[in-house]
């Protein structure tokens, strides 16, 4: 049995820490609440770009001692940048883990942010641009978030722009990383360390690694958005139509999470979903379609996407806001029931390793500001009603809300009546 515990140290660091007897791995991420919608516009991506940059050399380790020391216990040593947090995390044996919480606190405390260094990253995350701007099946799903949160930092892409990106100096980089990260980190930066290791032993090694970190006044954070509707046509030589078509939700903290997970998991969660049925298995219209959520701290969105041909594109668009109208009317027993299924056999299967505990702890930490439990999570989903869902249906998906992106051949003459490109 798994055994869940929260310490704060005495630099005010809270650890929260879950025993896994059983298990061989211990993972530990040093986890940020802070990511890209709490940048400035000219900072736009200057979160990611430090994650990049914090495995680029520290004060007694190079970026190539870095990795070898990691990969030579055949460990994994990595990091990512969200909208709301940033994560650098190592997975190791248990025998190893004094080791990477040493490498981790050395690249949170001690990356010397080197100009050479930073110029030759800089190259690196233009390249991770462009080829995000190179591959519309990705782009799309930014552009859509750009064009809901219209206005607000949270719409930004995480990897920020060749403009932001290459106009940034080292004297922003480690400003920004100072504010946000160590002086600027009550409450903000935390550790959760999830595996087959003691509870005592780990939080030991952590207090003695992250002594360096001071107090300070975390920064505001980011206002809350309003979404906004509309369709955005990008017109490009593809052969196919990449779409986004979505709705806001509610946000990740609130009682009615539950019922969204069904409702996409009946949407567009899997194969046996709605949408997977109706337009790839019944017509071949795409070959990938499928919805999922983006929940944050005080908005979300349910969001579709199909890549499509110019002569169907229409048709799809039409089909998924149909599918919508059927959900509002209702769902079977028997399809709540498998979803439920779906739902939680999924969530039990993916907690199975230990970096996927660690990451549970973290997201229970930002958004609870206390442990979810599993049992819990399955009770709430058990409780969900078919009235639940009919008036989270109705709640949720609703037309005069929709905003579209599609990226390829399209025109204003492609869209179904009731959507007018702006």
């Amino acid at each position: 049995m798994a055994h869940i515990r929260s310490a704060l140290l005495k630099s005010g660091i809270k650890v929260i820490t879950e025993e896994m007897p059983d298990c061989e791995s211990a993972s530990i991420g040093v986890w940020v609440k802070s990511g890209s919608r709490d940048e400035r516009p000219k900072e736009c991506g200057i979160s990611h770009f430090i994650e990049h940059l914090l495995f680029k050399g520290t004060k007694k380790r190079t970026a190539l001692d870095i990795a070898r020391e990691i990969e030579g216990v055949g460990g994994v040593l990595n990091a990512f940048t969200s909208r709301e947090y940033t994560c650098f995390y190592a997975k190791v044996l248990n025998k190893d883990a004094a080791l990477a919480i040493d490498i981790l606190s050395d690249i949170f405390l001690n990356s010397t942010f080197d100009p050479v260094e930073l110029e030759k990253e800089r190259m690196v995350v233009l390249q991770e641009i462009k080829m995000v701007d190179d591959t519309p099946d990705d782009l799309v799903h930014d552009l859509f978030a750009l064009n809901i949160w219209k206005g607000n930092p949270l719409g930004s892409p995480v990897q920020g722009s060749e403009k932001t990106v290459g106009s940034m100096t080292r004297d922003d980089v480690l400003g920004y990383f100072r504010r946000r990260y160590h002086h600027g980190r009550v409450g903000r930066v935390f550790i959760t360390v999830a595996g087959g290791i003691k509870d005592k032993f780990v939080v030991k090694l952590i207090d003695k690694a992250f002594g360096g970190l001071k107090n300070g006044n975390a920064p505001p954070v980011s206002p809350a958005p309003e979404p906004s509707v509309g369709v955005r046509l990008i017109k490009r030589d593809l052969e196919q139509i990449h779409l986004c078509l979505g709705v806001p939700t509610v946000s990740q903290p609130h009682a009615d999470r539950y019922k969204l997970y069904l409702l996409n998991t009946i949407l567009g969660g899997g194969m046996s979903s709605r949408l997977f049925q109706e337009i790839r298995e019944k017509r071949g219209l795409a070959y990938s379609v499928y919805s999922y959520l983006n929940l944050m701290r005080d908005a979300g969105a349910l969001t579709v996407y199909a890549g499509t041909s110019k002569g169907d594109f229409k048709n799809v668009v039409n089909l998924i806001i149909k599918e919508w109208g059927k959900l509002r009317k209702g769902v079977g027993r028997e399809e709540l029931s498998s979803a439920k299924e779906q739902v939680k056999g999924g969530m039990l299967l993916g907690l199975e390793a230990s970096d996927s505990r660690m990451t549970k702890l973290a997201r229970d930490e930002i958004y609870f500001g206390r442990v979810v439990t599993v049992g819990e999570i399955v009770k709430a989903i058990d409780a969900v009603r078919l009235s639940d869902l009919k008036e989270i249906a109705h709640k949720t998906l609703d037309k005069a809300r929709i905003t579209l992106v599609a990226i390829g051949k399209v025109a204003k003459g492609d869209l179904p009546a009731g959507l007018r490109a702006g």
